[in-house]
């Protein structure tokens, strides 16, 4: 019977996540899947920052890296607080798991941006430059 019992937990614990795992689809408007697509959509922008940040590493001294780890570890940690102030609004609805992930996958595409203009600065000072016109949207 303990054998039993036993070697039915270990199948639903293999097959679990997997059934806890679901695709994005678009086209079901149900809150659920929404839920599901801007997670997906998190996950992605997530990816694409740590390559990005990645990226930047691989062209780093180890001093300037150094500074990038205790900037990206801030930015992490605003980000989060960020988006958890943002979104406490629709805390305990249904429709709360979606906008903190909307949140941070906007705020994780801006810090994308960010990162990939650093790294083509390094490769080309002339971007950095005060005459340039980067700071047009600014003014």
């Amino acid at each position: 019977m303990r054998r039993l019992f036993l070697s039915a937990c270990l199948v639903f614990l293999a097959t679990a996540p997997a059934a806890w795992a679901e695709d994005c689809d678009r086209g079901d408007d149900s809150q659920s899947m929404m839920n599901i697509c801007a997670d997906a959509d998190r996950q992605a922008a997530d990816a694409k920052l740590n390559a990005a940040y990645k990226d930047l590493v691989d062209r780093n001294d180890q001093a300037s890296n150094k500074l990038l780890q205790t900037a990206q570890r801030a930015w992490i940690a605003f980000r989060d607080a960020e988006c958890a102030y943002s979104t406490a609004d629709s805390q305990g609805g249904s429709i709360h798991p979606m906008e903190v992930s909307q949140c941070l996958t906007e705020l994780t595409s801006a810090r994308i941006k960010q990162l990939t203009s650093d790294a083509n600065c390094k490769s080309n000072p002339a971007c950095a430059s005060p005459d340039g016109d980067e700071d047009q949207d600014f003014q």
